[in-house]
């Protein structure tokens, strides 16, 4: 039997309608606003991260070009929360981030894009890593000199990985010429590294974690740690 491109072709939009129409819906949130932070809200209980922007955070400092400190983290969320707190808004989820929230674009009653309002008023910057919907509006804020761009700030990204890195435990030293490393794993496992194993330099002991040193695999066996498999 024969049958004409045409028609396979008719047949195939049509077994694919139901897949395009789910793949197209977005979750809708609508309700008022909590704020958090310049680029967190919590619409209906679900916390809500704005998507392609990133203010700065809440203990983000910044300086004036006379020299003085400002905490800008902070001045930006209390101008956030001025404006949002208890405003309704309409927010489109565009995906999940790794910390659980809904990345969305969220629009005020006025149908203007809050992400946007914020980044044109120097409030936040485009975050470009994940979207470049904002970057003409974050040259324009540049020019202008508004907020964050009349102030000398490093970007929130680059503050957070400082703050991560110094955050990051100092190993303590074995003591007594005891070099196995006993971890304790993000998800609560005791392994044990032993010198020349591919993770032993770069595994840190943090003692207040209950992480600890053992003098021999024997030791660490029987205090519960099982040996690293690389």
């Amino acid at each position: 039997m024969v049958v004409s491109v045409s028609r396979i072709i008719s047949v195939l939009s049509v077994s694919c309608i139901p897949f395009f129409a789910l793949a197209q819906q977005s979750e809708v949130l609508t309700g008022p606003a909590r704020v958090l932070d310049g680029d967190t809200f919590v619409i209906n209980d679900i916390r809500v991260r704005l998507h392609g922007i990133d203010a700065p955070e809440k203990d983000q400092p910044c300086t004036t070009p006379s020299g003085a400190t400002l905490q800008c983290g902070a001045e930006v969320t209390r101008e956030v929360t001025r404006r949002y707190q208890g405003q309704m808004l309409r927010c489109e989820v565009i995906e999940q981030d790794r910390y659980g929230r809904s990345v969305a674009k969220c629009y005020d009653t006025d149908g203007a894009d809050v992400g946007r309002t914020l980044v044109r008023d120097g409030l936040a910057y485009a975050f470009r890593r994940y979207s470049m919907d904002y970057d003409l509006d974050e040259k324009a804020a540049f020019v202008a000199g508004v907020g964050l761009h009349g102030v000398t700030a490093d970007r929130p990204a680059a503050f957070r990985r400082a703050a991560r890195a110094e955050a990051k435990p100092v190993p303590a030293p074995p003591s007594g010429g005891c070099a196995i490393k006993g971890n304790i794993s993000g998800k609560g496992e005791r392994i044990y590294h032993v010198p020349g194993q591919r993770d032993y330099d770069r595994t840190a002991i943090n003692t207040a974690k209950g992480e600890r040193w053992f003098c021999d695999a024997a030791a660490a066996r029987a205090a519960g740690w099982r040996a690293a498999r690389r």
